[in-house]
């Protein structure tokens, strides 16, 4: 994963940055959209307030929303039998990645996404 080297960011900032991420599991609270209105009420309420959270909540967003589009893939694939393994490794990947962002942002690193799509720069 590219990840840009820490920076001191006071707790706070840290803490909703890694917010930003793990809200993306709202989705277990508020399907099928929970994941992507998570992190962009996090990201709304913060944005202005800590540079960390305006940029981990555009890369959760940015990551959210690709994860979307690959499982939209992945369901019209399961047509063909092949969406099955597509799904079950995007949804790893999902838990995966988010936690490990989660835990980059929560040390004040700038973190990447391997595969999301920018769709907010």
């Amino acid at each position: 994963m590219p990840s840009t080297s820490p920076r001191e960011f006071d707790a706070e900032e840290r803490n909703w940055a890694m917010i930003c991420h793990l809200s993306a599991f709202a989705v277990a609270v508020c399907p099928p959209v929970g994941h992507l209105l998570g992190p962009l009420a996090v990201w709304l309420l913060k944005r202005d307030e800590f540079p960390l959270v305006d940029d981990q909540g555009r890369e959760s967003l940015n990551f959210q929303i690709t994860m979307t589009l690959y499982y939209g893939i992945g369901l019209l694939l399961l047509y063909s039998g092949g969406g099955y393994p597509l799904l079950a490794a995007l949804g790893a990947w999902n838990i995966v990645a988010t936690i490990m962002a989660a835990a980059r942002a929560s040390r004040g690193v700038r973190f990447r996404y391997l595969l999301a799509i920018r769709f907010l720069r």
